[in-house]
């Protein structure tokens, strides 16, 4: 069919017994002749607790990958390390998830063509000097990066806080024009990067 349902840990564990595998199987109906995208997987197994809800998702969705090897695709997604720790949950996950992808951080420079795709999409422009700041700012950003780093989710994060400071910046100008309106400054990405 082609359809593509996608969940978290929210959407496959319930709060009480015997309800997760109601849930994951509703789940897993849905996602019948298309696939299913779990996303930060790892959340499933990653609680001490025995008797842990996420445990009981594992296995009706184990259970569901075997009955439906030929219309159900399952991809499960997160930060490699979590990722390791869920695949070695469970021996039935090592035998089904054997295809592994991993994806290289985006460097400074696609970070920068990320932030001047969301200015354009929003109708926003980069002024020279908002330009020169935010590509050595996501260069560095880059460089520096730890296990917290987010990615393109960074990327959004500095361009919302970007637009709520010019926000600010423009209504304390009398008459601005429609450039003043739409332009993002050195100005705004700077307060933006340091929010404190």
């Amino acid at each position: 069919k082609g359809q593509l349902v996608e969940v978290d840990r929210s959407g496959l564990v319930a709060g009480f017994v015997g309800q997760t595998a109601i849930k994951t199987s509703e789940v897993i109906q849905k996602a019948l002749g298309g696939v299913l995208f779990i996303d930060e997987a790892y959340a499933l197994s990653s609680h001490d607790n025995p008797n842990d809800f996420g445990r009981e998702a594992i296995e009706t969705l184990l259970k569901a990958m075997e009955d439906h090897r030929s219309d159900l695709i399952v991809i499960v997604a997160g930060y490699t390390g979590l990722m390791e720790g869920f695949i070695h949950a469970n021996p039935g996950l090592e035998s089904r998830f054997n295809k592994y992808f991993h994806f290289e951080d985006y460097t400074g420079e696609q970070l920068f063509s990320i932030f001047q795709s969301m200015c354009g999409k929003n109708g926003y422009t980069l002024g020279n000097d908002g330009s020169e700041y935010c590509r050595t700012y996501l260069d560095a950003l880059y460089e520096e990066r730890d296990e917290n780093f987010g990615n393109a989710r960074d990327v959004r994060n500095l361009f919302e806080r970007s637009v709520a400071r010019q926000a600010d910046r423009v209504a304390a100008l009398g008459s601005p024009t429609r450039e003043q309106l739409m332009e993002l400054t050195a100005e705004d990405l700077k307060a933006a990067a340091d929010p404190a």
